[in-house]
């Protein structure tokens, strides 16, 4: 009699999970994710970038413009827990590649829609939440995967490497969007990203994925199976821990801090520095933030490897990329000067990306076995706090008209996360544990 092939969930469960790259895999796997990771903040940023021209064509307020800015974060954090729970049952690459295809296509047809479309306003509302939502598994699908397939002492520089995608995105899209924006208008910046992304699909379809694999996971999520005993998660035991706690309100103020900044940079420069070229401001800090996040990874695992404790070397980490990058964007309501406010912007944005290094990375140390869920929860409370803090800065920047009000909002919201970290934080596993409560 011939024996059963196992389903998806279990299969990963008894045997992929352990499974881990060889290191030509893990190579080719890190830079396909730093080139998926760069298109999908391609896509994110291009409604920041093209916000003032869009209100000009739309005629929206400050009010309306930061309503379509923080509305990504609605649906961004609706799917994060569901993302890296799929992650962790059918394999992060495959959720990855299907949200993927999906916003690829949506911010394409994004501005034939929006002509189409007489409510402008509520259309790229809507546009932008759907978007959120096929965003936001991608983040806890990729920790699940590198959680699962990357060796721990080589974790950190994984990470970070393939997290410096995000600042490539916003450095392409700011190079290369500012550039189409000013000689083809705003529809182009969304061809451009969306058109990148579905030929990334592809290769990534061809090329790394078993097709047959692909199919099976898509028919276990039409069929909504239940899930394997492999794949439960001890979220009872998880959240007695104070050190998961301080890892969530870590990532909610890196997240927050670091959407805030994101959405409304380029507004600020535009407004505060009219006669500066677009170009500059919206490719300067980002082209800082890649090397800066490739090195955090490095020392991060050069000083693990020294010998230094795991959790010393993560606060440390989390010190620079909440503390001293708050302190820089603190001076950025403080200049009248277009080139010391590049500089400022840079080393906040610069030292942001160290938080990959930090709490990324120890969400992973704590729960191995089921980080994706775990990071879905964390990044769901920072996609909250965007939501929230967006909104507010375009509130203070309505009523009292100073943009050093929107820098101290996020001063302090760095600041709560960092104080927390640094008191509760630990990097000890704590999904070790035979008994295991029911998701």
């Amino acid at each position: 009699m011939q024996p059963q092939p196992l389903p998806l969930e279990e299969a990963r469960g008894d045997g992929a999970e352990n499974t881990q790259w060889s290191r030509p895999e893990c190579q080719t796997w890190t830079a396909t994710l730093l080139l998926g990771t760069c298109l999908l903040y391609c896509a994110r940023v291009s409604v920041p970038v093209c916000t003032v021209s869009m209100s000009q064509d739309f005629g929206w307020n400050k009010k309306e413009a930061g309503l379509v800015l923080s509305s990504f974060f609605w649906g961004y954090c609706l799917t994060q827990v569901v993302g890296g729970h799929l992650g962790d049952r059918i394999g992060g690459e495959k959720v990855i590649l299907l949200s993927a295809c999906a916003w690829g296509f949506l911010t394409a047809a994004t501005p034939l829609l929006a002509h189409l479309s007489g409510a402008h306003l509520v259309f790229m509302t809507f546009s932008r939440i759907l978007t959120g939502l096929l965003q936001g598994v991608y983040f806890p699908a990729l920790t699940s995967l590198l959680s699962q397939k990357v060796r721990e002492s080589e974790r950190a520089f994984t990470y970070s490497t393939v997290g410096a995608g995000s600042q490539f995105g916003m450095l392409v899209t700011g190079a290369v969007g500012s550039l189409l924006l000013d000689r083809y208008g705003w529809p182009s910046v969304f061809y451009f990203s969306g058109g990148l992304t579905l030929l990334w699909v592809c290769y990534v379809y061809r090329c790394l994925l078993n097709g047959k694999d692909l199919i099976l996971a898509l028919g276990i999520l039409a069929q909504g199976l239940p899930m394997s005993r492999h794949t439960k998660v001890p979220w009872r035991q998880l959240f007695r821990k104070p050190s998961v706690w301080a890892a969530i309100s870590s990532q909610l103020s890196s997240a927050g801090s670091f959407f805030i900044l994101l959405s409304w940079l380029p507004s600020f420069f535009q407004e505060t520095f009219p006669s500066s070229k677009g170009w500059v401001f919206n490719v300067v800090p980002w082209l800082v933030a890649i090397p800066a996040s490739l090195f955090s990874g490095f020392l991060s695992d050069h000083l693990i490897n020294q010998g230094y404790r795991t959790i010393t070397v993560r606060k440390f980490m989390q010190v620079m990329g909440l503390g001293l990058s708050s302190v820089f964007a603190l001076c950025l309501g403080h200049t009248s000067s277009f080139c010391t406010s590049v500089v400022f912007a840079s080393a906040s944005i610069g030292l942001q990306t160290f938080n990959h290094s930090g709490i990324s990375v120890n969400i992973q140390d704590l729960a191995p076995s089921c980080a994706g869920f775990l990071f879905g929860v964390a990044n769901t409370a920072g996609a909250l706090a965007g939501v929230v803090g967006v909104c507010l800065g375009g509130y203070l920047l309505e009523t009292t008209g100073s943009w050093a009000s929107m820098f101290n909002l996020v001063a302090a919201v760095g600041s709560l996360g960092l104080c927390t970290f640094l008191l509760f934080g630990e990097a000890q596993r704590v999904d070790l544990s035979p008994a295991h409560e029911d998701l």
